[in-house]
């Protein structure tokens, strides 16, 4: 930024939720500059599932978590990992998160994300064909499918949980299933059909395009790091290793790694832990599946994307300075083998991990604070690629202090905590 301008908006956090939060702030006549270390679009945003989860409005573990400690913290390849070295930081965030299932906070959280993801497909469709790129996005629906005759059981209860909560679900026949995907094993019993949902075809191109329509808008970005700030009467002032920036306001979307200045500016400590997510990119595998497909028992998702087929979704509780544990990205492969006619080639496969911010009642913080000087859109969860368009029209809404017309903040506000 030039010496002698201020910006309206600094922007902490290049990836999808801050990227699109920042063309729907520069499109309200703000100036804006996205700070972030890494090159857009390269950090949780880059590794996602691809997936538009609008069916998944349930929090991220329920009361059965308590069962399943001792296997989360026994088998290193297990769907939901903790790590024994992290178990004594991760405790407390674990507590919070038992707390939030008492039955009055469940139905908050469920609430909240369901307000969340029932509006989030269509505000993706404004903001791509804003544009011009609707075709980047597949509303073609997603599967959950089954393999034992003894999980019909589990089916029919989710089904149920879900036509409780007003999720589009149809139940499908194994020769259903057959007919539009035939690639998969004859042993799928059946499955889920969530019409209502859709996939990105190549996520990281996503941010690209909304950076490139970012800076038509007079959006720039700066490759820093943001190492503090401080507020003054002005607005906010963030320290970098290239010195300062100052705005009159900030927003913190900087995902796993929002605590710190969240805490700085706000003097509020949150309970921001991180899911570390895995993928595996099949570079080779394409015209598999004709839509996004989640195994029951297996516990994990494959995407068709442009780049080939991406296996994604083990979770691992290790913090963020524990190095990638990169065996649990090729055990994707191994749990997709005898899901298909044709085992999936994992020839020229890569592998990735990512932190996805987590609180422990499942639901961002999307607010604005400090007599607005400092706005807050992170903790998303697994969520954060579904909820980012709509969290970028509701961040635009605070910051110009325009009326809310989608639906009402209270759920995600910081001093629920």
């Amino acid at each position: 930024m030039s010496d002698n301008v201020i910006p309206d908006i600094a922007v902490v956090g290049a990836g999808i939720i801050g990227v699109a939060c920042a063309l729907q702030l520069a499109r309200q006549g703000l100036s804006v500059v996205v700070i972030d270390p890494l090159e857009p679009g390269h950090g949780a945003s880059f590794g996602n599932a691809g997936h538009l989860a609008t069916e998944q409005v349930f929090p991220i573990a329920d009361a059965s978590i308590l069962t399943r400690l001792p296997a989360m913290l026994m088998d290193p390849m297990g769907p939901l990992r903790l790590d024994w070295k992290y178990l004594p930081r991760a405790l407390p965030w674990f507590t919070r998160l038992l707390l939030n299932l008492r039955p009055a906070a469940f139905q908050r959280t469920v609430a909240g994300i369901r307000a969340l993801n029932e509006s989030s497909l269509g505000a993706w469709h404004r903001l791509l064909e804003s544009i011009n790129r609707p075709g980047l996005m597949r509303e073609d629906g997603s599967l959950l499918i089954f393999e034992r005759p003894d999980s019909r059981q589990a089916i029919d209860a989710l089904q149920a949980r879900m036509r409780q909560q007003a999720v589009p679900v149809d139940y499908w026949q194994a020769s259903a299933v057959q007919k539009v995907a035939p690639q998969l094993s004859e042993g799928i019993q059946g499955g889920l059909f969530f019409p209502r949902t859709g996939h990105f075809l190549d996520p990281y191109r996503v941010v690209c395009e909304l950076v490139e329509a970012a800076k038509a808008c007079g959006v720039q970005f700066l490759k820093h790091p943001v190492l503090g700030g401080k507020l003054d009467e002005h607005g906010v002032s963030l320290r970098t290793d290239q010195g300062a920036v100052a705005a009159r306001q900030v927003l913190i979307a900087c995902g796993a790694h929002s605590a710190k200045l969240t805490a700085e500016l706000t003097g509020k400590k949150v309970p921001l832990d991180t899911e570390r997510g895995y993928h595996l990119m099949l570079a080779n595998e394409h015209g598999r599946l004709p839509f996004a497909v989640t195994s029951l028992e297996r516990k994990f998702i494959m995407t068709p994307m442009d780049g080939g087929l991406r296996l994604a979704g083990t979770v691992e509780f290790a913090g963020l300075d524990r190095p990638p544990n990169m065996e649990r990205a090729w055990q994707l492969h191994r749990l997709s083998q005898g899901l298909f006619r044709r085992d999936l080639s994992a020839e020229d496969a890569t592998p990735w991990m990512g932190f996805r911010p987590s609180l422990p009642d499942s639901l961002p913080i999307i607010d604005k604070v400090c007599d607005g000087k400092v706005l807050l859109a992170f903790g998303h969860q697994h969520l954060g690629l579904t909820q980012a368009a709509v969290t970028a029209e509701l961040i635009a809404q605070l910051a110009t202090s325009a009326p809310n017309g989608l639906l009402a903040l209270e759920p995600y506000r910081l001093d629920r905590f």
